[in-house]
């Protein structure tokens, strides 16, 4: 409930304090903030009849001064200006404005200058500026998502931009959380050192009255990391629902856009697909495919014995009874048809795709040595017909990132097979992920091979035997959790920022992950939580990656780099 809880404590202070009919606007970031933590439903019971984004509120000259506007935006130049513009031709009753991180006092001199009419009733912080997607879990939904894997020189001041955005997400979820942290980053990576050390800078120096909270004994840990260190989590097909729902449709935001799938009603082309709202999908996100057919199926089940009862109504009071519990059958209707129609959907992509036959070699190529077998499997994949050319590439980078030192000659021959089969895909793209995460630039054993201790770990696991084949892969944030509850991080891998260091283990922690999480990790973390281990984990991200998005950064990062060389 962490983070959740935390965006809603702040909405719920915004609404309840003001009286009467409200307009709630927001901008493009904070729509994201509530609308994965707040219902329409309950925004209605808060007296809200309308939200509407700041700039297209900016179009309109109508005068509502029947209506109290409630502002929350991020303390951006252009959301000033906005604001500046509206506080001088004032259109509602009241105004009240709450913004998402830090405010310059440049800009709040700027607003209260403009208040000429002396309509704004409050400003104050409210620390939510990520999207909390579930308790243990945030992103900070930004586009320009492929910036990490440029070098500096490229765009200096994109990159400036993409840090400072990073470094105002991760301070307002300390702030939220009351806390300040000790903070260590990933050795290799020059952009987690850049932003370890600008978010210390400010939560020690800048704003460290702001920061100054009652000392717990041992400060929580931040942890930045780079997705480079770990690419092959992002480019694996998926096998637990909530992971493989992301990968084979897309959720954004919590929500899952079926509108090119068949002949659906209108109010079941977009669904909400959230642990806080939905208690099937809280209990199932986790679990595996197969056991998610006869989950469903149970719930059908359960669905037809509610309907057949309802279809025997003979008196006045059962009648009563019916209307009393329509609404929680409406919605025991719409549960079920939405998850009914996400496997259907997903059952029929695997089949098209052949996803079972590719996935087996993905898991064998992630969790496996044996270099021979693997080149024939990833080989005669290749060859096959009804491997579709993204398939086709994955299978050939995971091959890459393996093999990269072993056996040169035959992932050549891997790269022109890819070349002639899949044209649209050059193998520059694969040899930019070796440049980009190949094993000399990642930190941490990525395969359990370079540490005696993850051999032997590795070992024992192979003679216990994997109850799923599918699903056998761990990321790399396993075992980095792993470390940090037994003490184990090493210094020289994930060295601490200015002399603030950690005398005992943490019992919060804080891992963030320049350049995206996935649904894989997210759920390692949900199950380390569950362990009670004494530690607390929350994971968060620059943007929530499924392997097309991931590509998609990996082809534009290729783009600019290719430009710019060709520039200099």
């Amino acid at each position: 409930m962490v983070l959740v809880a935390a965006v809603r404590d702040y909405i719920n202070r915004m609404l309840q304090d003001i009286s009467g009919m409200k307009v709630l606007i927001l901008d493009s970031s904070t729509v994201s903030s509530v609308s994965v933590v707040y219902s329409q439903s309950e925004l209605l019971k808060k007296e809200v009849f309308l939200v509407e984004l700041v700039d297209s509120i900016a179009m309109s000259k109508e005068s509502m001064s029947h209506l109290k506007a409630v502002y929350f935006l991020r303390p951006t130049a252009e959301n000033i200006q906005h604001m500046r513009r509206q506080l001088a031709k004032p259109r509602f009753g009241e105004y009240h404005l709450f913004f998402s991180n830090i405010l310059k006092d440049t800009q709040l001199h700027m607003l209260a200058d403009s208040d000429e009419h002396e309509v704004v009733q409050q400003l104050q912080e409210f620390y939510a500026d990520f999207v909390a997607l579930d308790a243990y879990h945030f992103t900070l939904n930004m586009a320009a998502n492929h910036m990490y894997m440029l070098p500096a020189v490229v765009d200096p001041s994109g990159l400036q931009q993409f840090c400072d955005r990073i470094v105002d997400g991760i301070s307002a979820v300390f702030l939220a959380l009351k806390r300040r942290p000790i903070i260590r980053y990933s050795r290799t990576s020059d952009i987690a050192k850049r932003i370890a050390h600008e978010a210390s800078k400010l939560m020690y120096q800048q704003e460290s009255g702001l920061f100054d909270f009652r000392r717990t004994e041992v400060s929580p840990l931040l942890l930045i990391i780079d997705r480079r260190d770990d690419p092959v989590t992002a480019l694996l097909n998926q096998w637990t629902y909530q992971a493989m729902v992301h990968e084979l449709i897309g959720i954004q935001d919590n929500k899952v856009n079926l509108k090119n799938v068949g002949k659906l009603p209108k109010d079941q082309q977009e669904v909400v697909l959230s642990s806080e709202q939905d208690a099937f999908f809280k209990a199932n996100m986790y679990e595996n495919f197969g056991d998610i057919g006869m989950n469903i199926k149970k719930m059908v089940d359960d669905f037809q014995q509610v309907a057949k009862s309802n279809q025997n109504i003979q008196t006045i009071e059962d009648m009563a009874k019916f209307v009393d519990n329509y609404p929680e059958y409406r919605k025991m209707q719409g549960n079920v048809s939405k998850h009914v129609t996400l496997v259907t959907e997903m059952s029929k992509i695997v089949e098209e795709r052949k996803l079972m036959l590719v996935s087996q070699t993905e898991q064998e190529l992630a969790c496996n040595g044996g270099q021979g077998a693997a080149f024939e499997a990833v080989t005669n994949l290749l060859n096959n017909d009804n491997i579709s050319d993204v398939d086709r590439l994955r299978l050939v980078m995971l091959y890459a990132l393996r093999y990269e030192k072993e056996s040169p000659v035959q992932l050549m021959q891997l790269f022109n097979k890819l070349a002639s089969r899949s044209p649209k895909y050059k193998p520059g793209l694969v040899q930019f992920l070796l440049k980009q995460a190949g094993v000399d630039k990642r930190t941490g054993d990525l395969y359990g091979n370079r540490d005696l201790l993850n051999i032997a770990r590795n070992m024992a696991r192979g003679l216990k035997g994997v109850e799923n084949v599918y699903t056998q892969h761990q990321p790399l944030l396993f075992q980095t959790m792993e470390n940090i509850t037994r003490g184990r991080l090493r210094d020289v891998d994930y060295p601490y920022v200015g002399n603030h260091f950690q005398q005992a283990r943490p019992q919060e922690v804080v891992i963030f992950v320049v350049g995206g999480t996935t649904y894989e990790e997210s759920r390692s973390v949900a199950l380390q939580n569950s362990t009670n281990s004494g530690i607390r984990f929350i994971l968060g991200g620059s943007s929530l990656l499924n392997s097309k998005r991931f590509l998609k950064d990996l082809e534009e990062a290729q783009r600019i780099a290719r430009i710019s060389t060709n520039m200099l």
